[in-house]
């Protein structure tokens, strides 16, 4: 295919960055040259795919943006993706839970260069989004690494296996073998209250977030091999946004972003060993620091001692995340067939120090910081891939491989005083104590106060569970005629820990004109439930109406669980159907997706319940716990939605304007709840209306992403509007939390000074937008954070300045 040719490819590819600078990245490279997630056929680019793809140009994206994360970067750019960032929900504030058309956070499959990367070992909990789902932490991938992300927005399960039922999103690393580039990004929020001083802070200036990364392409051998790094480095402060305590009391006086220092290295190698065979390799390292405040403790508080604390606390929960990737592996020939084998090696470590607390039971002599434990999972997969082109029709495209995965989660103990409840001697409270040995709270009606550090007790027990997992699949693709092509697929997947499946897809596309396409998809998916899921337990402590009460989140197989019928978890499955077109006249380009997916038996967290829904001789084994919560297969959900991506580029003046309009109508509903035959009359509890709102939260209506982009000699300026749609929560007390419609503004100057150096200055969400106010519930810290709203899709830090420096050599 000829460069001139090249804007055809805007047919099929929703981008959002600009299509000119679509245009300039693939002039780069030949066009057969761009891999297409969602299709194994070399031949085959984003404009013939009967899929919907999105390429977004990270390097584009960001030069223009304030975004310096991955996950917030696709969160102002895909309207089907969406992402929050958290406050006060546990290990949470460190990693965004992200989701795609709604669905849970583990239901998106992530790759690397096209290898299944591996999940984060934290599970959403408390006063998350896809609460009671694992989900991958795309935040351990430094954006300076990344060439571009592919997002297949379709159910694939049947061509990568589990998790990918709302879609798959692969990062593909950079590749240049020349040169180094780097990057300089300073960012400050300049804090202004949007009304009424009804937001506090602070400082007039926080978040203040310094960004470096560098880059370095260099030439291997003089066979074409090459290695690119990528070093990077990140910190940023604390953003607090608390509630005027002239107009109310807040019970969290620290709501708002954790503080975060963040270390990249990731490296891209390939190299020619001989004609016909090629070595790769790709090494990933991040370690990433987070301290997020916890709620804050009263001086009366049964969490608290005064003669420590006079005037209270604010626990700070310092999380440390190390995650490593190695991936290695070979590319042949054999009879013709292209093979490519692989092992794809990732380990993500998650650990808990709680600083600024205190064991109460321990009164004076408590510490003030714990080693509270924490989780990691380690995944390792080995396989290969198959493909040659057959003569047949207009051509023939197959592909086979299989897969041997092994999964490891771990739960790591913390240190006894960071989970133990203690009597007045000292010794660890059994259910056997006297109550006459508690120690209880003098202040607050002799109370009996909590065990563990406040604000995140630790892991009381160590626990290590790991499971194999065999795939095999065949997916094959075949040109009827010059305009049809159709392509099925199959995977066949074992679980040594609950069994088989087998899934299918069928899609098509058929070009009616040069400028018109219909492209449709029908697949079955499914998703494993992840060891986490079957076996995490913790207890930790939740404010409800500013009462403080201890929750045993118990794991599946758990005594608990069953006592109650809490039925063994098993696989999620799904019916995923699309259909859309694509239109293209050279200027304008459209495309329109729409989708329908059903899932069967989604896990999820259930609702609390209290001491007196256990049974007697179960009430009797946990006397200190006040609730019990677990994870189920609780729902089924049927989702509908239409995708639409317009793009318009005329020439003015001198400059070149380029106009996106993307979007996305999304409606999820929750069709069934399955409760047990023990749980009935218990259904309200096992998911109430609160968790329900949750759960539907994630899947906002519609979102709307305007982006203006215009270019002239040396400078560019881009505007961005983008429209977060309505959602609504429920309080602890039963009443709604209403997020009324917002829109954000982002606006950039950039300029190049030379073909190796350019700035950019601009300004996150312009006009200092704030999610609405909750300001009736607040006193009673009736939002799940605890804060002056929850963790919404616009974020809660408002006004952000930034200036950007980019340069090579």
């Amino acid at each position: 295919m000829k460069i001139k040719y090249i804007s055809i490819i805007l047919l099929g590819v929703s981008t959002f960055s600009y299509a000119q600078q679509i245009k300039d990245t693939l002039k780069e490279s030949k066009i057969d040259e761009v891999a297409i997630t969602g299709s194994r056929n070399k031949k085959r680019t984003v404009v013939n795919t009967p899929v919907p793809i999105d390429i977004i140009d990270i390097k584009q994206v960001s030069q223009s943006t304030g975004q310096i994360e991955v996950n917030q970067l696709l969160q102002f750019s895909a309207p089907s993706f969406n992402s929050n960032k958290q406050s006060g929900s546990d290990g949470a504030d460190a990693v965004d839970p992200a989701t795609l058309r709604g669905l849970g956070p583990d239901q998106t499959l992530l790759l690397l260069n096209g290898k299944r990367y591996h999940q984060s070992s934290l599970i959403n909990l408390f006063g998350t989004k896809g609460r009671g789902n694992t989900g991958y932490d795309m935040n351990t991938i430094p954006i300076g690494a990344i060439k571009r992300v592919e997002v297949l927005r379709d159910g694939a399960s049947a061509q990568y296996g589990s998790d990918a039922i709302a879609g798959v999103i692969n990062v593909i690393l950079n590749d240049r073998d020349k040169g180094f580039e780097g990057n300089a990004f300073y960012g400050m929020n300049l804090f202004k209250s949007p009304g009424n001083n009804d937001v506090v802070s602070d400082h007039k200036v926080d978040g203040t977030t310094f960004d470096f990364s560098g880059n370095l392409g260099t030439k291997i051998g003089s066979k074409g091999g090459f290695g690119n790094f990528t070093v990077e480095f990140v910190n940023k402060d604390y953003a607090i946004r608390n509630a005027n305590p002239d107009l109310y009391t807040a019970p969290r006086q620290r709501f708002g972003d954790a503080k975060a220092q963040n270390i990249y290295f990731f490296g891209n190698i390939e190299l020619p060993l001989s004609d016909g065979l090629k070595f790769y390799s790709r090494q990933g390292f991040s370690h990433r620091n987070t301290k997020a405040y916890a709620w804050t403790r009263t001086p009366d508080a049964d969490g608290n001692i005064p003669e420590v604390y006079p005037a209270g606390f604010n626990p700070i929960e310092n999380t440390s995340i190390t995650d490593f990737t190695f991936d290695n592996g070979l590319k042949f020939k054999v009879a013709d067939w292209d093979v490519d084998f692989y092992n794809a090696f990732g380990n993500n470590r998650f650990t808990y120090q709680i600083d600024n607390t205190i064991n109460a039971t321990l009164g004076v002599k408590s510490p003030t910081s714990f080693n509270a434990g924490g989780h990691s999972l380690l995944q390792n997969t080995t396989g290969f891939n198959a493909v040659k082109q057959f003569k047949v029709l207009e051509g023939l495209n197959i592909a086979f491989g299989s897969e041997f995965r092994y999964e490891k989660f771990d739960i790591i103990k913390g240190e006894e005083a960071s989970y133990t409840m203690y009597d007045k001697n000292g010794n660890p409270v059994t259910p056997d104590t006297p109550e006459s040995l508690l120690v209880t709270n003098p202040l607050n009606d002799n109370s009996v106060r909590p065990g563990g550090s406040q604000g995140f007790p630790g892991y009381s027990t160590d626990i290590g569970k790991s499971r194999n997992n065999f795939a095999a699949y065949v997916d094959t693709e075949l040109d009827v005629t010059k305009n049809w092509m159709i392509s099925v697929a199959g995977r066949f997947e074992n679980y040594n820990d609950f069994g088989s499946t087998l899934n299918g897809k069928f899609a098509t596309r058929y070009a009616f004109t040069p400028q018109f396409a219909f492209r449709g998809s029908v697949s079955t998916g499914f998703r494993a439930p992840s060891l986490a899921q079957k076996y995490y337990s913790q207890q930790f402590t939740n404010f409800q109406e500013g009462e403080l009460v201890t929750i045993q989140l118990a794991s599946n197989d758990s005594k608990l669980a069953s006592s109650l019928g809490i039925p063994q978890l098993k696989q999620e499955t799904s019916v995923n159907g699309s259909a859309g077109f694509t239109f293209n006249t050279g200027k304008f380009t459209a495309t329109v997706d729409g989708y329908y997916i059903e899932v069967k038996n989604r896990i999820v967290l259930t609702g609390y319940f209290t001491q007196a829904d256990l049974p007697a001789e179960v009430q009797a084994e946990n006397p200190f716990i006040d609730q019990v919560q677990f994870f189920s297969n609780a729902i089924d959900t049927r989702t509908k939605g239409v995708d639409l991506i317009l793009s318009y580029s005329e020439n003015i003046g001198s400059g070149k304007l380029t106009a996106t309009l993307a979007g996305n109508y999304n409606d999820m509903e929750i069709t069934k709840v399955n409760t047990s035959e023990q749980l009935a009359g218990k259904e309200d509890i096992y998911l109430s209306e609160r968790e329900k709102a949750f759960i539907l939260a994630s899947a906002p209506k519609t979102k709307m992403n305007l982006n203006l982009n215009y270019k002239i000699s040396k400078f560019n300026a881009n505007l961005q509007l983008v429209r977060f749609d309505k959602v609504t929560l429920i309080g602890y007390d039963g009443t709604e939390q209403v997020y009324n419609p917002k829109v954000t503004t982002d606006l950039s100057f950039g300029y190049e000074f030379s073909k190796n150096l350019n700035v950019t200055l601009g300004s996150k969400n312009l006009f200092n937008r704030y999610p609405t106010l909750q300001t009736t519930q607040v006193s009673d810290g009736n939002t799940e954070g605890g804060g002056i709203f929850d963790p919404v899709q616009m974020g809660f830090s408002g006004r952000q300045v930034f200036a950007r420096l980019n340069f090579k050599f």
